[in-house]
C-alpha cells in the first residue's frame, strides 16, 4: 500500500512539474511581414536597398515589399487592408484621406527637387508660350497642382491651357504627335521626350517643398503593430543615407531587383530625406512645414471638386515614428 502511495506521489509531482513547464514559457507567436507596396519613382526605392542590404531585419521588423504595376488596383487593395503601407505622393494622400480616414504618414521619403519637369516641344520657349495650347498632366492630383503652380509664375490660370489628363510615361509620344504642346513628366521619360526634340520649361526647383512622396500606413497597423513601423522608418531612412553615400552600389541593387539598367536610375533632382529633414518637416513653423504644404493640396481640391471636405490635417501626420523608443 504504501509503495502504491509511494508511485501515486512521484506521478502527481511530475505531471504538476510538466504542466508548470508548458504554462511558464508562452509560445512566441511570430508576427507577419509588414506589406508595403511601392512604385517606380527613384525616391521610393530605398526600400529596396534596405531589403538588400539587412537594414530592416537589423532593426527587428520582418518587411515584405511589393512592387505595384497598376497603382490605382492597389491604392484600392491597400484600402481594403491587404497590405500595411503604401507610398505615395503628398497631394494624392491628400485626396485618399477624404474616403479613408483611417490612415497616417509616418515619414517622408524625399523631396521633388528638380526631377518633376514639364516638357515642352521645341517652339515653346517659356511659360507664357503655353497660353491656348494643350498641357498634360494627370489631373486630379499632384501633378495638377505642379502645373498649376508653374502657371501662376507667367500670370496665367488652367483656364488659360487646355488642360490633357495623361501619365507621365505617355507625354514624349503625345509631344512628337502633337497631341500635346507641353507636358509634366519624369525620367525615364523626360529622357526620351529630351531625345524626340523637347525642352525643359519648368521644374520642381522652382518649387520647393511642393513635392513630397511619403508612405502612409493604415491606422489598425499603427496601433498594433508601432514597433515593426519605428524599425521600418529607421531602416528606410539608414538605406537613404546609405545610397546617397554610395550612388554605384545602389544603383546596381536597385537595377538587379527591379530587372532594369543602372543607368536609368538618377538621384539628380531628388532629395532623399535624412531624419533631421523629416523632423523640420513637421515643424508647424518651418516654412516648408508638411502642414502648410499639405493645407495647398487641400485648398485646391475643394476648389476644384476632388474632395468634398477640409481633412483634419495634424492627424493625418505621425512623427512619434521618427523617434528613438521609448
Amino acid at each position: 500500500m504504501l509503495k502504491l502511495l509511494r508511485y501515486i506521489s512521484i506521478f502527481l509531482i511530475t505531471a504538476c512539474l510538466l504542466l508548470a513547464c508548458n504554462t511558464s514559457v508562452p509560445t512566441e507567436v511570430k508576427r507577419p511581414p509588414l506589406k508595403v507596396i511601392f512604385a517606380s519613382f527613384v525616391g521610393e526605392l530605398p526600400g529596396i536597398i534596405a531589403q538588400e542590404k539587412g537594414f530592416f531585419k537589423a532593426q527587428g521588423v520582418d518587411v515584405e515589399l511589393i512592387h505595384k504595376q497598376y497603382p490605382q488596383l492597389e491604392q484600392a487593395n491597400f484600402n481594403a487592408g491587404k497590405y500595411d503601407g503604401i507610398t505615395s505622393s503628398l497631394g494624392n494622400f491628400i485626396i485618399l484621406s477624404a474616403t479613408n480616414l483611417d490612415i497616417q504618414s509616418a515619414i517622408i521619403i524625399d523631396e521633388s527637387t528638380g526631377a518633376d519637369v514639364v516638357v515642352a516641344q521645341s517652339q515653346i520657349k517659356t511659360v507664357a508660350d503655353l497660353k491656348g495650347k494643350k498641357l498634360g498632366a494627370n489631373l486630379g492630383g499632384f501633378s495638377e497642382v505642379f502645373v498649376t503652380e508653374m502657371l501662376k509664375t507667367a500670370n496665367l490660370t488652367s483656364d488659360d491651357v487646355n488642360l490633357v489628363k495623361l501619365e507621365a510615361s505617355e507625354i514624349p509620344q503625345r509631344l512628337k504627335n502633337n497631341t500635346i504642346q507641353a507636358g509634366h513628366t519624369w525620367e525615364p521619360h523626360l529622357s526620351e521626350a529630351m531625345k524626340l526634340g523637347g525642352n525643359i520649361l519648368f521644374t520642381s526647383k522652382q518649387t520647393p517643398g511642393l513635392i513630397l512622396d511619403l508612405i502612409i500606413f493604415r491606422g489598425e497597423t499603427i496601433r498594433d503593430r508601432p514597433e515593426d513601423i519605428r524599425g521600418f522608418v529607421r531602416g528606410w531612412l539608414q538605406a537613404s543615407t546609405y545610397w546617397k553615400a554610395n550612388v554605384e552600389e545602389g544603383n546596381a541593387i536597385v537595377s538587379k531587383a527591379l530587372k532594369i539598367p543602372p543607368d536609368t536610375l538618377s538621384l539628380g533632382g531628388i532629395n532623399l530625406t535624412d531624419l533631421d529633414e523629416n523632423k523640420k518637416y513637421f515643424q508647424s513653423s518651418n516654412p516648408n512645414s508638411i502642414y502648410k504644404t499639405a493645407k495647398i493640396y487641400a485648398d485646391f481640391f475643394i476648389r476644384s471638386g476632388n474632395i468634398m471636405r477640409i481633412p483634419e490635417l495634424k492627424s493625418l501626420f505621425n512623427s512619434s515614428f521618427l523617434n528613438s523608443p521609448p
